[in-house]
């Protein structure tokens, strides 16, 4: 939209004044915010790891919004395998990898290892 704008009107925009003007006419985010299933602050060189890609479709699916058919398929599959071998997800910024599939613990209630502290975006809010 920035871009568009720029073109178009000669007008510079910003991304914050998009946001509001989406917040301001009762427009859905454009990005979900998925704090529940990515408590964590993720650096840039992790957001785009399958397990994030698959977390963010999850909380897709449960914000109510359609997935395409891969993405459902990919969604299903992942957190089968999540089931069948009793593993969550961790996430360890201080690492290169990032997303680590651990075994599943009794006090682990969802597809994640809650962290003890959340870094995530809501941290900040």
């Amino acid at each position: 939209m920035q871009q568009t704008y720029r073109e178009k009107y000669g007008i510079e925009t910003t991304i914050p004044m998009w946001a509001a003007f989406r917040r301001r006419k009762g427009l859905d985010r454009r990005n979900l915010r998925a704090d529940d299933l990515i408590p964590w602050k993720v650096k840039a060189e992790h957001r785009h790891l399958y397990p994030a890609i698959m977390l963010r479709a999850e909380a897709r699916l449960r914000a109510g919004r359609e997935l395409n058919e891969r993405d459902t398929k990919r969604l299903a599959n992942w957190k089968q395998t999540l089931e069948e071998d009793k593993l969550v997800v961790h996430y360890d910024e201080d690492t290169t990898e990032g997303f680590f599939y651990v075994p599943r613990e009794p006090g682990d209630a969802d597809l994640i290892r809650a962290p003890k502290l959340k870094t995530g975006n809501q941290a900040r809010d």
